[in-house]
């Protein structure tokens, strides 16, 4: 693992990220996934200068991963290590958009509607 993806994996790995199981280094197809939640297939990848170089390939990449019902999400290196409270942050909006937490509709018994 490059720096980056250490640094992000003290952030994935135990369950910190709203309770989701992530994985680091898992296969997939003839890919290896930098981390991923399989239950909310969530797929994490981050990308070093190299990358800037294999725009195709990665671009044919997450098509596959996306075919295959996965959501990508793709940092810089320099994100996660210079930006990680933000990468943090757009992780986990991308968790509650794709898997909302439903409101109830009505108030619990016993409980009153306040105004």
């Amino acid at each position: 693992m490059t720096d980056a993806e250490r640094c992000l994996w003290q952030t994935l790995r135990g369950r910190q990220v709203d309770g989701l199981k992530f994985r680091r280094q898992h296969p997939f197809g003839d890919y290896i996934l930098d981390f991923v939640c399989l239950d909310k297939k969530l797929v994490i990848e981050v990308d070093g200068g190299q990358h800037d170089e294999r725009k195709e390939y990665d671009c044919v990449r997450t098509l596959d991963l996306e075919k295959a019902g996965f959501t990508v999400l793709r940092f810089w290196n320099n994100e996660v290590m210079q930006e990680l409270e933000a990468v943090k942050e757009r992780i986990w909006l991308e968790v509650e958009r794709l898997y909302p937490i439903p409101l109830p509709t009505s108030p619990l018994k016993g409980e009153e509607i306040k105004a």
